[in-house]
């Protein structure tokens, strides 16, 4: 299993925007800048993220983009989830109806116990937390002897 190029970037989005939104609105061309990720893409991602409550827009001269709620209530599993849907390896453990098997297949468990372990897993990591640890990765690369 992989995540898509989408929550690698929406993740990296997020983290832009807790550590430079303090201040206010962030462009998304700084982010895109910032990331080094197309502003075009970023843009496909931006009304997932609306929809799903984390980010919001503010138009005029100051203007862009903030978070709608504190990085340390938004965690990755809610970005995972806001552009990718429900966390699930396999379908028919969130609709037991996808197989004729569901009620008697051992493997459907293990599967659900797998899905339930990276969702905590995911809900484990605020979005306050890993901005923090990109501070300090930024910091490192700015050290000088």
């Amino acid at each position: 299993m992989k995540l898509s190029t989408k929550v690698r970037y929406s993740v990296r989005l997020m983290i832009d925007l807790a550590i430079h939104g303090a201040k206010g609105p962030v462009l998304l061309r700084d982010i895109a800048y910032r990331q080094d990720i197309s502003e075009k893409y970023l843009g496909h991602l931006v009304p997932l993220l609306k929809s799903a409550g984390l980010i919001n827009a503010t138009r005029g001269s100051k203007g862009g983009f903030i978070l709608l709620r504190l990085p340390s209530v938004i965690t990755l599993k809610d970005i995972i989830e806001a552009v990718e849907g429900p966390i699930c390896l396999v379908g028919c453990t969130s609709d037991p109806d996808q197989c004729k098997r569901s009620g008697s297949c051992s493997s459907r468990d293990f599967w659900g116990e797998a899905t339930n372990g990276m969702s905590k897993i995911f809900a484990s990591f605020t979005l306050a937390g890993i901005a923090e640890r990109q501070k300090v990765k930024d910091e490192g690369l700015n050290y000088v002897i």
